[in-house]
């Protein structure tokens, strides 16, 4: 491009989206433009114009008809995805309480264990000191 002021000059473009309005908008023009440089009785006029309308009536519900069909497809996709997720998250939970009631199952029998442990050291301990104690009286 060119230098405007001695430095560089940008241009930026936008890209539109389009949609039911520009469209419809182009269509009234057109047609609006169409009228004015046809020559025509007022009869064929009026004849046109209701055909042209009744043409971007059935253009824009079909514009409608395909933008409402793109969007419950993507919502039913969305659907979906959603239960898919629910679905993930239900059985993580579910394994995380199975696994929390195996380790408890687990710890419960360790602390019995360690229980019986504990009482057969304290058993042991009595024994053991009554024990030298008996046979000290006797040899005595």
């Amino acid at each position: 491009m060119g230098e405007r002021d001695g430095g560089p000059y940008y241009v930026i473009e936008r890209e539109t989206g389009g949609g039911v309005g520009p469209f419809l908008l182009g269509a009234l023009v057109g047609a609006g433009v169409a009228l004015l440089f046809a020559p025509r009785s007022g009869e064929e006029t009026q004849r046109d114009i209701k055909e042209r309308a009744i043409k971007i009536r059935d253009a824009a519900e079909e514009r409608i008809r395909e933008a409402q069909d793109q969007i419950e497809e993507r919502l039913e996709l969305a659907r979906a995805e959603l239960l898919e997720r629910v679905d993930a998250v239900r059985d993580a939970v579910d394994s995380g309480r199975e696994a929390a009631h195996e380790a408890r199952e687990e710890l419960e029998e360790k602390l019995e264990r360690s229980k019986a442990a504990y009482r057969a050291g304290v058993e042991a301990a009595k024994d053991a000191a009554e024990t030298p104690a008996v046979e000290g009286e006797a040899e005595g």
